[in-house]
């Protein structure tokens, strides 16, 4: 009887059986009708792309000019706390954590494939040639850049000021504070932000958690011949699951830092031997001739819609589906960010957030995908065949052409296991957060639930449709969150300019009452 009203004294009931309810509901339908959740899935994808996915493009490039414009204005001063607190963990630790919890995967998913996809089928232009694969890095690089890490950015800043600084619970529904009040956050429209909220970090870590089983799977395939089917790729996330709800079960501090620092050792590591065992000249080269083509052409990859279809459906099945991608993410990695950010001043905060993580996924990207150009284009290989036939094998079939390359998989295995565990661990930790009032340490139970949640959501949507079914439950539950994140922004703009107001008339009542005189 204690420990039962030990655990649901601790929950907001509210949230917590509304999303456990319409998680069930989805999962069981989802899992009794696969073929026709298949097709409602390509459906919604097919609309919300069509329709709306020119709001996907001014919203992410919004918040890009937003977060950055903050950092370099007069609120840029302004500590994510209170005024003399200090950062808890040290710059190395909150950029792996930063790293680990918003790439992760994704990153060593999409290193290789997403390069050869786009050499094979760009956007524009004659396929399988010297341009397609110049577009093919800059665009991976403009998807793995700075507007992703803004989304993170300006929810973790929110997140961070106002549960930090003002005092107020841990919830995405305490960032619209100045905008609803008190009554609107504690009322049905908080309780709708933080639902929202939750299932939308549902399915963003579904569709991690299916990436990285089917990546697991193929190399594992690679390695060992074991067979990458769907039952396997299901034991690869049962195996996980326990695993990373061990690790969130833990704690942040034993937990996602030991597996952050974890995971960085392991990047540099196959970095370092694909450097010194691949074309090495070629990479850099690649990487300096992408980083300029990135800058340069920026603003015309953020607005670019293909309004005239000249590859119909590839600019939704890519830049829509990230963008998506990433706001749905953004609940969780914003809010564990801003958990893990607690002393830093908010032009510190943003660009420890865009800029670190951006150089640091450029490098992964130019070091994967130029090797695996260089075999195509130079060397006249089949890897873009290969990834035509299947992504998830993308980064393995690359190795098998360099030195290595069985050391190389099963670093990489490892590495994704461990992103694995620190996506999903973080995820886990935010959701128990969010149905907790915002408790900064949710209990264990909490924990389980939603990291069991997590884990079933991706085994049903595999079943359902495979990488489709994971990419439209993104782009779906992701769209509503975008007006939130734009609140988000006004929001943050009036507390601001209410603190820096305040600021500025104190002085002047300090300096009247001495009977100084301000010029």
């Amino acid at each position: 009887m204690n420990k039962e009203k030990s655990f649901f004294s601790n929950i907001d009931l509210p949230i917590f059986s509304i999303s456990l309810v319409l998680m069930v509901l989805f999962v069981g339908l989802t899992m009794l009708q696969p073929k026709a959740a298949g097709e409602l899935f390509s459906a919604v994808q097919n609309f919300i792309t069509v329709n709306f996915g020119w709001t996907y493009l001014w919203g992410v490039t919004f918040i890009l000019v937003f977060s950055l414009g903050l950092a370099f204005s007069k609120f840029g001063n302004i500590t994510l706390g209170k005024d003399g607190d200090k950062p808890e963990y040290s710059t190395w630790s909150w950029f792996a954590m930063l790293f680990s919890s918003g790439m992760g995967i994704g990153l060593v998913f999409w290193g290789v494939a997403e390069p050869m996809s786009f050499y094979a089928k760009p956007p524009y232009g004659e396929p399988s040639s010297i341009q397609s694969a110049q577009i093919a890095m800059r665009y991976t690089f403009f998807h793995w850049g700075l507007h992703p890490w803004s989304v993170f950015a300006l929810v973790g800043m929110a997140m961070a000021y106002f549960q930090f600084r003002k005092g107020l619970p841990a919830l995405v529904s305490s960032t619209l504070y100045p905008l609803i009040g008190e009554q609107g956050a504690k009322g049905w429209l908080g309780k709708f932000v933080d639902i929202l909220a939750l299932f939308v970090t549902i399915f963003g870590v579904a569709t991690s958690l299916g990436l990285g089983a089917m990546q697991i799977a193929a190399g594992l395939n690679y390695a060992y011949g074991i067979s990458a089917s769907m039952m396997v790729t299901i034991i690869i996330i049962i195996v996980m699951t326990a695993l990373y709800i061990a690790a969130a079960v833990s704690g942040i501090e034993r937990g996602i830092k030991f597996f952050s620092d974890l995971n960085m050792v392991l990047v540099v590591l196959i970095l370092a031997t694909l450097v010194v065992a691949g074309p090495t000249l070629y990479i850099f080269n690649g990487l300096t001739e992408t980083s300029g083509a990135y800058l340069q052409n920026i603003v015309q990859m953020s607005f670019w819609a293909d309004t005239f279809n000249t590859n119909p459906g590839w600019i939704g099945g890519w830049t829509i589906f990230y963008w998506a991608w990433w706001v749905s993410w953004g609940p969780f990695v914003g809010s564990f960010i801003a958990r893990i950010s607690k002393g830093r001043t908010i032009k510190e905060f943003v660009l420890g957030v865009l800029v670190a993580p951006t150089v640091m996924s450029f490098l992964w990207l130019s070091v994967m995908g130029y090797s695996a150009l260089y075999v195509d284009v130079v060397q006249h290989g089949e890897i873009a065949a290969t990834v035509a036939k299947d992504v998830s094998a993308a980064i393995f079939a690359m190795f098998q052409h360099y030195p290595l390359a069985s050391i190389l998989t099963f670093m990489t295995v490892l590495v994704i296991a461990t992103f694995f565990i620190t996506s999903a661990n973080a995820a886990t930790f935010v959701m128990a957060m969010l149905t907790a009032g915002g408790d900064l340490n949710p209990r264990a139970g909490l924990k389980i639930v939603w990291g069991l949640s997590s884990s079933v959501a991706a085994i049903a949507l595999l079943i359902a449709g495979g990488l489709g079914a994971l990419q439209t439950a993104a782009i779906a539950a992701a769209f509503p969150f975008v007006f939130v994140m734009l609140a988000m922004a006004a929001s943050l703009v009036k507390a601001f300019t209410r603190e820096v107001d305040k600021d500025r008339v104190e002085p002047q009542v300090n300096n009247y009452n001495t009977n100084t005189t301000i010029t």
